[in-house]
């Protein structure tokens, strides 16, 4: 069992590293590693910066998805955004989370060597209450969230403040299914 885990995140891992996605050539985004980035590209006349698509994943059934209307070519990662970009997906995912789940919300993006989707993307669901057993900080706004560099980061609200966990790649677990 866990060899066969061990090798779908290679595999996931490599359709990252590999990833074909380009924006400006729509047949490219016809990949299921590509399929965010097309609901992206559609979404690119709008204004706001950020927008939200049901989970379509059917074990995930109370998942949202924020993601930033930018696209690149190729897989791109949070780390790539600026500090005013990164701030803005997460201030957004953070605010649906919280009309969605109240005061029960987390959000969480997965790391490199896990992702299957070239598009950056927040997760945004319920907290998993069982799963605040990681490393984390403290901080009072969305601006001061880190960039993840390559790990993954999952966030919740705790006595006013954020709680921000990172060093992990599977980081969508702290979100109830």
């Amino acid at each position: 069992m866990f060899a066969t885990i061990g090798l779908l995140l290679w595999l996931a891992q490599d359709a990252i590293r590999s990833c074909g996605c380009d924006p400006n050539q729509p047949a490219t985004l016809e990949e299921r590693t590509c399929s965010l980035t097309k609901e992206a590209v559609k979404q690119a006349s709008t204004a706001e910066p950020v927008f939200f698509l049901k989970d379509i994943n059917p074990r995930k059934a109370n998942r949202t998805l924020a993601l930033p209307r930018k696209t690149a070519k190729g897989a791109y990662t949070l780390d790539h955004y600026s500090a005013q970009e990164r701030t803005e997906l997460w201030t957004a995912a953070i605010a649906k989370a919280k009309s969605l789940w109240g005061d029960n919300w987390a959000v969480a993006y997965n790391g490199d060597k896990v992702r299957t989707q070239c598009q950056v993307h927040i997760h945004i669901g319920k907290l998993n209450t069982a799963a605040k057993l990681s490393k984390f900080s403290v901080v009072s706004r969305p601006s001061q969230i880190p960039a993840p560099q390559g790990a993954g980061i999952w966030i919740y609200s705790q006595g006013g403040k954020l709680r921000v966990h990172t060093g992990e790649q599977i980081t969508e677990t702290a979100l109830v299914r």
